[in-house]
């Protein structure tokens, strides 16, 4: 029992943690933004909250606007036992699976198919701490250290700063969690082949050669199915460098590097229904072209951010509206609580050996290449493929890890420590430090900080020194208490723990104050509007002329078809189709003037037309002969589009383009008809295409996510476009037998039809 206890303390810390939850039934999700930011959901509590619903925290709002409609659209997909490759719900249809973030194969899903889905989530959520927590104990215990150490190490890396910024996204840090156990299995591995001539014959030996490997393989499978991809880079680089560190100082078997290669080459083929989706997905997507403002500040980690180690709101936090810093803070914190901070530069600067080497030489790197130097701007300056286009203060997640290790390391360190009074230097550098920063914010009177911010910086260091003060006192008080006394037998040791409580106060206020937790019923709530969209004819698109209304992403979760999205990952053609919309001229080079969120909002654009828009969405009266207002609620308006074209129809002629140029210039051609013509690409039998094709029927059967079902009837031979994304892996059969679809209208697809009625299917592949 006494070997458990250590994990039943994790996990009523978790607990703890969580109480809003699991007391309350709030959900650890921003759904309160939904309701107190964006229309018509403001609207639907206007008569109890004319001025709005509070909400805690504008900063944290993907999780509702990205991951939590992907996760339900691919979950409900699975549910109704198709692999969900397509969300034909933004960007005029994207595919799903290959986004990555949508995180498809993560083992943990297991969770949706067990609880509703707002549970499932918030379940999601409470295991990263836990998860984390464990396995870093796990790590670090296996490192011989103290409980009490990693007991610390195990807390401090949990609710990080980290931890806390990233937590509610459900991705970022499912993928994080999983190193410690990584670095476990590599210690376990080699720890095996060192006394393999000892054990290799016992039972004990052949379970740790077998189990271990396993454990490694089955640590990176779920890491990178997590769904962050840039996280798992770092992960993968840091377990790599950690590998090598270990097998020098393992004796160099070859053995074991060998194996090692083929754990790596079997955790690649494990998961190439991943990689293959992906990387075709981002080869045909915008990603390189994204508009990255690597130059501009908060790309990089600011230096003055420094400052949030030890005083994570120096600069205000968003959720108290006060944040005056660098945009943005979520991305910048990387705070592991004052007394570990404390147990850290201890073992910096006086622990000398190959752990403190390594983890130490891991932290300065992660700076290195956070912080705007001349090393962390190399891959932007030389746009290096994946790294330039990654936003390196992400690397944060290395730099808590690292210090969360040496946090345990030196509280190791200390309570073995025999001349324990070395601490007096690190304690009085800590003096010397939080003094300048008093002084600073009561005698600095600058322009660079106002008055105003500074009473912000002066207000949020109080709770920082007095955690420092007590800190002290109880360093003070393990060192200077009489342990030969029969009191200080009892209290000295339980002194340490006091020193991990307060930890647990640190950071428990700083998570609380950052994350929201919000009630069930303002997760996506129904309605009028959304209800009045959901009864119309589909399939239609609809879009809005102001970003407030039914932001990117929101309408998968209503089953709205939109122009818009918000995703890392588009689509190179449409991004370049909504650029020139929204320039009104057929130029389609980059940058497009959006950075991952298209959200259209010119509502005469012929485009838009050509898109299938049938209704448009405005917070203010539109005045145009094709606009005709069908309904409104509160002040959202919606207005039918009578020039919007049908999702399907036939054409009686098409123009075959030799470029993507000459393609979008006949789109934006004025005299070029969009319902009765259609420019085609990459045509390799021009004899397959008449000067004139009849003009036919079609009708749809029926409309999901992977399958489009059309029967046609037309006099003769005839073109048939369908205004959905063109993707290689969509395919299409007529009558069963399967036909080539066309790049049709520069994004789009066409086939063409025979003579008569069919049955013509749309349908999508994994490969």
């Amino acid at each position: 029992m006494k070997n458990f206890l250590p994990f039943v303390l994790i996990l009523g810390i978790v607990l703890v943690f969580f109480w809003q939850f699991l007391i309350k039934g709030l959900l650890p999700i921003p759904s309160d933004t939904i309701v107190g930011l964006y229309y018509p959901f403001r609207d639907a509590y206007f008569k109890t909250n004319p001025n709005g619903l509070p909400y805690k925290n504008f900063l944290v709002t993907d999780p509702v606007r990205q991951q939590y409609p992907w996760k339900n659209l691919a979950i409900n997909t699975l549910k109704n036992g198709n692999l969900p490759l397509w969300n034909p719900y933004n960007f005029a249809g994207t595919p799903l699976l290959a986004n990555f973030q949508s995180a498809v194969f993560y083992p943990l899903n297991i969770l949706f198919f067990i609880l509703p889905m707002s549970t499932a989530w918030s379940m999601l959520i409470l295991i990263e701490p836990l998860l984390a927590g464990i396995f870093v104990y796990l790590y670090l215990n296996n490192l011989k250290l103290k409980k009490e150490a990693s007991l610390l190490g195990a807390i401090s890396f949990s609710f990080s700063g980290f931890f806390v910024a990233w937590m509610e996204w459900g991705t970022i840090l499912n993928a994080a969690l999983w190193l410690p156990l990584i670095l476990l299995s590599i210690d376990k591995i080699f720890q095996y082949y060192k006394k393999s001539k000892i054990i290799h014959s016992t039972s004990s030996g052949q379970k740790s050669k077998i189990i271990w490997p396993i454990v490694f393989v089955f640590s990176l499978i779920p890491s990178f199915l997590a769904g962050h991809l840039q996280t798992f880079f770092y992960l993968a680089v840091f377990s790599f460098f950690y590998f090598i560190a270990r097998w020098f100082q393992f004796g160099k078997n070859l053995k074991s590097l060998g194996l090692f290669i083929v754990y790596c080459l079997l955790f690649i083929v494990l998961t190439a229904i991943q990689w293959f989706p992906t990387i075709q997905f981002i080869t045909l997507s915008a990603r390189d072209l994204d508009v990255v403002w690597w130059k501009e500040p908060g790309w990089f980690i600011p230096w003055q951010n420094l400052i949030q180690f030890i005083a994570p709101d120096f600069f205000g936090n968003p959720a108290t509206l006060n944040y005056y810093g660098i945009w943005n803070y979520g991305e910048f914190i990387g705070y592991v609580g004052i007394f570990p901070l404390v147990m850290i530069f201890l073992v910096l600067f006086f622990r000398k050996d190959k752990k403190t080497l390594f983890f130490g030489t891991a932290f300065f790197l992660s700076l290195i290449f956070a912080f705007p130097t001349i090393f962390a701007k190399l891959p932007f300056k030389f746009e290096l493929p994946f790294l330039s286009t990654s936003q390196p203060t992400r690397l944060i997640f290395i730099t808590d890890f690292s210090l969360s290790i040496l946090a345990a390391l030196g509280l190791d360190y200390f309570i073995s420590l025999k001349n324990k009074r070395t601490i007096f230097y690190v304690l009085g550098f800590f003096s010397v430090v939080f003094v300048s920063l008093w002084l600073f914010v009561t005698y600095f009177h600058g322009n660079i900080i106002s008055s105003e911010n500074l009473k912000v910086s002066k207000q949020n260091l109080i709770f920082p020194t007095l955690l420092f003060l007590t800190a002290l006192f109880l360093i003070f008080v393990y060192i200077f208490f009489p342990k030969k006394n029969k009191y200080g037998q009892k209290i000295v040791p339980f002194l340490i723990y006091g020193l991990i409580i307060l930890t647990i106060i640190d950071l428990f206020r700083f998570g609380w104050k950052f994350e929201p937790f919000a009630k069930k019923e303002y997760l996506f709530p129904s309605t009028s509007v959304t209800t009045f969209l959901q009864n119309q004819k589909q399939p239609f698109r609809v879009m809005s002329t102001d970003s407030r209304i039914l932001p990117p992403n929101f309408s998968i979760m209503y089953k709205i078809q939109t122009l818009d999205g918000y995703d890392p990952l588009y689509l190179q053609r449409f991004g370049e189709l909504m650029a020139a919309s929204g320039r009104g001229v057929p130029d389609i080079k980059p940058p497009f003037g959006f950075n991952r969120i298209i959200t259209p909002q010119d509502p005469l654009s012929r485009i838009n037309d050509l898109l299938g828009v049938k209704y448009v969405l405005s917070l203010t009266e539109i005045k145009n002969e094709k606009l005709n207002q069908v309904f409104s609620d509160g002040i959202v308006m919606i207005y039918e589009n009578s020039m919007a074209l049908p999702r399907a129809f036939f054409v009686n002629s098409t123009l075959i383009a030799n470029s993507k140029q000459e393609a979008v210039n006949a789109l934006f051609d004025v005299n070029y008809p969009l319902n009765s013509r259609a420019v085609v690409e990459n045509v390799s039998d021009k004899n397959l295409f008449k000067s004139n094709w009849d003009i036919g029927r079609v009708d749809f059967i029926s409309y999901s996510n992977e399958k489009v079902i059309l029967k046609t009837d037309n006099p003769g031979e005839g073109f048939l476009v369908i205004t959905d994304s063109y993707y290689p892996t969509w395919h299409a059969k007529i009558d069963g037998e399967e036909t080539k679809i066309y790049l049709t209208d520069f994004n789009f697809r066409g086939i063409i039809v025979p003579k008569g009625e069919h049955k013509i299917e749309f349908y999508i592949t994994l490969f």
